[in-house]
This record gives structure tokens, C-alpha cells and sequence, in this order.
């Protein structure tokens, strides 16, 4: 929606856009935007005491509310007992569990259950005490200080566990030690790194770990943890080449968002989801030992999976709503409006704009229906009769996708592309023909005249 002057959002209540009413004239000649840190909130490090413990708390809020499923089904014939259910299936209700999944949370929670009862600060830190028991003994090795990297290393230091860092020299190297690392001491040669730790945790890209395995491999000795955050390598070891040894625990702990993300919520306070699995257990602890650095990592809320369902369902999601599909989406309303005539400034605030800075926030917080329940009739009336059509055009184009992922095809493309020599010129020039696409390069004028950056 586009206001010209000040207008005021009939949503939030917010003043909205100062945008400038071009008409046909408004032609938006814009520079580049710098890519995003990787790290942002890295050097965010004020009064952390006060906040390291605050993400485990979310997960185990939660968690408290599982557990009263659980004490509910040993005394379900007490007055209490249907409040405790009605608590645990709202709960449930709005964070997609399923049945197998309300188990496993009742499971997962039950190390946990002492110090959720009163929400204070002791009572956190006890639990984030409780973790350190489990990993007391531990040295974490993160290989790689690319996406995931920086953001659970720095999170698991801040938290107080034991971790050093594996990365070769070179411009990563240089961030290292921005961050802090120190040579010879937190940081190392990936080989080094994986030598000294006893959880090495694998944060290269995938192609990056199909590199470094032969190197990695040799120190994976009895009783060591090889930890991932995503099932590729595992899931697809057929074409990867990634086969661990039998005698060590293989577990995982996938944030679901970037390690920018995982870092700059743990910063505020917040949590991250994640999704954990074992995939090995040689030491019969591997559980526990997941759930623990889950929480090291500053996971909001843990939810158990598989490597297989883990791969599969990430890449779906990657290559359909989270970024592709909605790219294309968005890529093919914003060309419709401008080839009938509408200005730049129009099609991205119709397309993008009022997308992510009104609706978005609001189907985040409370639900689709909650957002076309905050929407005019006239669109409510639209979006009801399109959602099915679209639904319909695009759901043949995602099976197809879920084909392809599941088959092994999209990660042999993967494998092959990212692998070449010239894999990061080959994108960062993909990168940047997106960028300075018309619709993108609009929305750079359109930021800045947003209220707060005026």
C-alpha cells in the first residue's frame, strides 16, 4: 500500500511511509547493498552474564508445559489432571507438535523438569549448570567459520563450555580473530582443532565437508562425538563419501534460520528452534549429550527428528517457500504490476513491503487467520478465493521438488556446482544480478524511507 505524505497504519496503529508519489516518473537508480555480516551481534557482548542463560529458558517454558502431560498421565483421574492436558494441547497446538513429537518433548524434557518450575534467574542458571555437567568433560571443535560457525561458537563460549575453532588461514581466519579466537590456544588448523576436540562439530559447507573429510576422519578415535546441523552428509553418504566410524556418537542439533540469526536472538535474549537427532549412539548418552548442546547453542525450543527427514524436509524448504518459490512469487507479481504501469515504489510496497513489514509480523506472532482477521473484508474475501488457486498451480511444482530432494538429484547438483573452483565467483555474481534487479534495487529506496531511518 502505498501513502504519500504520512499515513497511519490501520494495523499497528504506526505512522507509516513518507513515500515520495513519483507517478510514472519515479525511476529509482539506486546503489548496491552491501551483503549482511555473518556475524551480526558478534560484538554484542554487554552484560551477557545476565542474558546467557535466558534462550534455554524458552525451550524449557515449554517444556514445563510438557511436563505436566506427563505428570497428568500418572494421576489422570485428579481434578487437575484435565487442566494439565488442555495446557500441554494448547501448547501443542501452536508449535505443530504431533503426537509422536508431544512424546518425545515429554521424553526430552524430564532431565530438565527440576528447575522450569519457577521462572528465575538461579533456577536457569542451575539448568544451564545442569548442561555443563553433561559436556563438563568435553572440548568442542567447531570446523568452519562460515554461516554456522561464528554463531554456535560464540554462543557455547558465552555460555561457558569449553570451545576452540578450526579454520584455515585466509579472510574467515581474519574474523576468527576478531571474534576473539586466539591463536594457538581457541584456535587452530582444522586438523589441529579436530585432533584436540572431542565433539567435533562439522560447520563447513557440505561440499566443504565432503573436501575435509579424509582430513577429519583419521582423529574421529573411540569415544569422540561428530556433531552436524544439517543431515546432508550423513543422509546422502552414498554420494558424499561420509561414512563415520562405529564407535562414536553421530548427533545433530539444526537451528532452523542462519547462524546470523541463532547469534543476534541469543544477543536480545531469545531463542533459535532447532531440531536434534542421533544418528549413532556408541556411548548410550548421545541423547542427552544432543539435548545439551542444543541448549549451549541457544536453541529456544528443541523438536526430535531424523538426518533423513532433516535433509529432505531443509532443502524442500530452502528451495521452495523460505527462498526460491518465494523469490519466483514474489519476482512474477512485482513484473505483472510494473508491465501494467504501476511505478517501482508501488510494486514493491504491494509486493514486498507491506508483506514483510506489516502481514508477515503478523502471521509470525498469531497465525494466518490472525492476519486476515486484521485485513480488510475486501481482502479477506481475495486472498480466501486465490489461496486455493495458487495451492493448486503450485503444489504439482512442489512435489516435484520433494521428488528431486528425495531422490538424491538436488544434492548432486548441489555437490557438483558447489565443488567447482570457481563455485564462489560463479555466485557472488548470481548474488549480485539479483540485487540489482529492478525490484530489489526499489527496495533499497524504499528502506530508507522508512520512518526510523529518516
Amino acid at each position: 500500500m502505498l501513502f504519500c505524505g504520512q499515513g497511519v497504519c490501520g494495523i499497528s496503529g504506526r505512522t507509516c511511509c513518507r513515500f515520495r508519489c513519483g507517478g510514472d516518473d519515479e525511476r529509482d537508480v539506486l546503489p548496491s547493498v552491501p551483503p549482511l555480516d555473518a556475524c551480526a551481534g558478534r560484538d554484542d557482548r554487554r552484560n551477557i552474564n545476565k542474558r546467557r542463560a535466558l534462550p534455554s529458558f524458552y525451550f524449557l517454558r515449554l517444556a514445563a508445559a510438557f511436563h505436566r502431560l506427563f505428570l497428568a498421565e500418572q494421576h489422570r483421574d485428579t481434578p487437575d489432571a484435565g487442566k494439565a492436558y488442555e495446557r500441554v494441547d494448547h501448547a501443542a497446538e501452536h508449535t505443530g507438535l504431533s503426537a509422536e513429537e508431544k512424546g518425545d518433548a515429554v521424553k526430552a524434557e524430564k532431565a530438565h523438569a527440576a528447575p522450569v518450575e519457577r521462572a528465575d534467574d538461579s533456577k536457569r542458571q542451575r539448568d544451564l549448570v545442569d548442561d555443563h555437567e553433561v559436556l563438563k568433560n568435553e572440548t568442542i571443535a567447531v570446523i568452519g567459520y562460515g554461516i554456522q560457525g561464528p554463531g554456535q561458537a560464540c554462543n557455547l563460549r558465552d555460555n561457558g563450555f569449553n570451545v576452540i575453532v578450526g579454520q584455515r588461514q585466509g579472510k574467515t581466519y581474519e574474523k576468527c580473530l576478531k571474534d576473539g579466537w586466539v591463536p594457538g590456544k581457541t584456535l587452530f588448523s582444522i586438523e589441529e582443532a579436530a585432533e584436540k576436540g572431542t565433539i567435533i562439530c562439522m560447520l563447513l559447507s557440505d561440499a566443504g565437508q565432503i573436501a575435509c573429510w579424509p582430513k577429519i576422519k583419521p582423529h574421529l578415535t573411540a569415544g569422540k562425538t561428530l556433531y552436524y546441523s544439517h543431515g546432508f552428509a550423513i543422509n546422502w553418504s552414498d554420494r558424499t563419501g561420509v561414512v563415520p566410524p562405529k564407535d562414536i556418537d553421530v548427533i545433530m542439533v539444526a537451528p532452523k534460520g542462519s547462524g546470523t540469526s541463532l547469534r543476534t536472538m541469543f544477543c536480545e535474549g531469545r531463542g533459535l528452534n532447532c531440531s536434534y537427532a542421533v544418528y549413532q549412539d556408541a556411548s548410550g548418552k548421545a541423547e542427552e549429550k544432543t539435548i545439551a548442546f542444543g541448549i549451549g547453542i541457544g536453541a529456544g525450543y528443541l523438536f526430535k527428528t531424523t538426518f533423513q527427514r532433516e535433509a529432505t524436509s531443509d532443502l524442500t524448504g530452502e528451495r521452495g517457500s523460505l527462498m526460491g518459490a518465494i523469490e519466483g512469487l514474489l519476482e512474477a507479481q512485482y513484473d505483472v504490476l510494473r508491465e501494467n504501469g504501476h511505478s517501482p515504489s508501488e510494486a514493491f510496497n504491494e509486493t514486498v513491503e507491506e508483506l514483510t513489514q506489516s502481514l508477515g509480523p503478523l502471521f509470525g506472532a498469531k497465525g494466518m487467520d490472525w492476519m486476515y482477521a486484521n485485513c480488510s473484508t475486501t481482502a479477506q474475501r481475495g486472498a480466501l478465493d486465490w489461496a486455493p488457486r495458487f495451492r493448486e498451480a503450485i503444489k504439482p511444482v512442489m512435489e516435484w521438488l520433494y521428488y528431486s530432494v528425495k531422490t538424491g538429484n538436488e544434492a548432486q547438483i548441489s555437490i557438483d556446482k558447489n565443488s567447482q573452483a570457481d563455485y564462489r565467483e560463479k555466485l557472488n555474481a548470481e548474488l549480485e544480478a539479483m540485487r540489482n534487479k529492478e525490484m530489489w534495487q526499489a527496495g533499497v529506496t524504499v528502506r530508507k524511507l522508512r520512518p526510523e531511518n529518516n
